[in-house]
């Protein structure tokens, strides 16, 4: 049975052995993983699919953040399409055209809109010209990802309540930048408590480190997940 937590478990690791030790202490909690360029640089597609055979009960998300000229992202999408990731993220600054084809290229998975990357401050978001408001940045980016077809989307808890005011309550939203309190925020600039990101609207809290690089992860997954029941 799956658990009903609203985490998904980063697992940074290039090596299939420390995923699968990771996922093994961990999925009593934890229902929804993320594999990132990390992993999928070292390992491909068998290394996912590999996960997949070795653990049929979770759903991963798949986060290569694709950003290219709408063919190439979609001959990508269609690339991983087999691996049935249930979130797949593109940026959602690669504009409306790229989104929508990777909705196209993606039947059965969640598209997944990265706004603002959650290491990003509002100086350096001033120094690239880009508009440093960055509330005002992930709303336009999440509206117009939304209208070519993204059906979640990844931003700042800082952001999530002004998101989640103005999308339909079918898009998820999914925060990463999110430290139980206490523990070091590492190199995330914009960061909230698990709690107080759920209490602002999110669906889903990304968290890595403060579980992988725990002395127990399976303690440290229940104890997060007790504090946002």
């Amino acid at each position: 049975m799956k658990s009903n937590a609203p985490i998904i478990l980063a697992l940074d690791f290039p090596d299939i052995q420390s995923t699968q030790e990771m996922i093994e202490k961990t999925s009593h909690v934890i229902s929804i993983y993320k594999l990132g360029l990390e992993f999928y640089l070292a390992q491909g597609k068998n290394g996912i699919a590999q996960i997949n055979r070795s653990f049929p009960d979770i759903d991963i998300f798949l986060d290569l953040k694709l950003h290219d000229i709408p063919n190439t992202v979609a001959g990508a999408c269609s690339s991983v399409a087999e691996l049935k990731p249930r979130f797949l993220t593109v940026h959602a600054s690669g504009g409306a055209e790229m989104v929508s084809a990777a909705v196209a290229a993606s039947p059965g998975t969640s598209i997944t809109a990265v706004t603002v990357l959650t290491s990003l401050n509002t100086d350096e978001l001033s120094k690239l010209g880009l508009p440093h408001q960055t509330q005002t940045l992930a709303l336009a980016m999440a509206k117009r990802a939304v209208e070519a077809g993204a059906t979640s989307i990844v931003c700042s808890p800082q952001e999530v309540g002004l998101l989640r005011k103005e999308l339909s309550s079918n898009i998820a939203l999914i925060t990463p930048g999110v430290r139980p309190k206490g523990a070091s925020h590492d190199d995330q600039s914009r960061v909230m408590t698990p709690r107080e990101a759920m209490d602002a609207g999110s669906n889903y809290v990304v968290i890595g480190r403060p579980i992988t690089k725990a002395s127990d992860p399976g303690i440290a997954a229940a104890e997060i997940a007790s504090s946002l029941e």
